[in-house]
């Protein structure tokens, strides 16, 4: 059977809530990252500056997924093509953002090299642009239309009926989704291992790293996130490939309805995942919303905070280099 003769994927009312759920949770945790960038300009590092680029193409993701699942579409129209667009621009983009951010402190950590506004350049040029162009040429060539779900969950990405549809689909996400695989571990190891080396050399000068009791924990903090931030990506985003190549084959498979919901949720839950990484597991971030939030006890909160705030300062060394800095940063982020 060809994959362009599959039977059409039946999205159940009950696996469209689910999905629907994520998005929404999705589109309130990007927000909440965006809502907290803008709201204390003084935890504006360059790490969370890009974190906020990766929470904008998360929302615009979420809010796209949003619509074609709540439409469920069964046809190409104008609405598919202009969500599908607005889906594969925005899910492209996450893709590179999110390899952006590794590159940034594989540059600063491991190979200690200053950053300009050179490299942030790049980082939009290649981020915004590259997904905006492969957009535009997918649309001009009408090769975004309904996939049946059998590459999605009733969102329209790449047109099944395409003779070259394969090609589209990695052109518009699934190339840099294997990429990100393989990209996202080795830079993260590599960054965890440079790290681990640094501070077991610095120990033998420096022996307050040994006792101070505030750095360890925030040590301690960017190790679990370098392990913890590519096996994330992979748990969410491994069942869409799976499904991806379930397809080129052909498999019945592709429409179990687990498989289904995993799809959906992986594809549209990455800007939750992150706030709840970047925002609610971060001490400093967390204490700041709590104090705005609980009225009745901020003043005890904010001096909470302040305490924290200062624990950090009293019991960092200074930090000499560039990659010392980026790396605190990364562990506050």
């Amino acid at each position: 059977m060809l994959m362009g003769t599959m039977p059409p994927t039946e999205v159940y009312p009950s696996e469209r809530v689910i999905v629907l759920v994520s998005c929404v949770l999705s589109f309130l945790g990007s927000s909440l990252l965006v809502f907290t960038h803008a709201l204390w300009p003084e935890l504006r590092t360059r790490p969370r500056q890009l974190l906020l680029y990766l929470s904008l193409a998360d929302l615009l993701s979420a809010a796209s997924y949003f619509y074609g699942v709540l439409q469920d579409f069964n046809r190409t129209s104008w609405d598919c093509v202009l969500q599908g667009a607005l889906s594969t621009f925005s899910n492209t983009s996450s893709f590179f953002w999110t390899m952006a951010i590794a590159s940034y402190l594989y540059i600063t950590i491991v190979r200690g090299t200053p950053t300009g506004t050179g490299l942030l350049c790049f980082f939009h040029v290649m981020s915004w642009g590259v997904p905006f162009a492969i957009t535009v040429a997918a649309v001009a060539l009408k090769k975004i239309g309904y996939d049946a779900s059998n590459v999605s969950v009733g969102w329209c990405w790449v047109n099944l009926q395409a003779a070259d549809r394969v090609l589209w689909m990695l052109l518009t996400g699934k190339l840099w989704e294997l990429l990100a695989y393989v990209i996202l571990p080795v830079l993260y190891i590599l960054i965890k291992k440079h790290i681990n080396r640094a501070h077991a050399a610095l120990s033998e000068y420096r022996p307050i790293l040994a006792r101070a009791p505030a750095f360890q924990p925030r040590t301690s903090i960017a190790d679990k996130k370098l392990i913890l931030i590519p096996l994330i990506f992979i748990f969410l985003r491994i069942w869409s490939t799976i499904r991806f190549i379930l397809t080129l084959c052909s498999s019945p498979a592709v429409q179990n309805p687990v498989l289904v919901v995993l799809h959906g949720i992986g594809n549209t839950f990455q800007g939750g995942a992150n706030c709840i990484m970047f925002v609610l597991c971060t001490r400093v971030i967390r204490t700041r919303l709590l104090s705005s939030l609980c009225c009745g006890h901020y003043g005890g909160l904010r001096q909470s905070l302040q305490r924290l705030e200062r624990g950090y300062q009293d019991a960092e060394p200074p930090m000499n280099t560039q990659a010392e800095q980026t790396e605190a940063e990364f562990a506050s982020t």
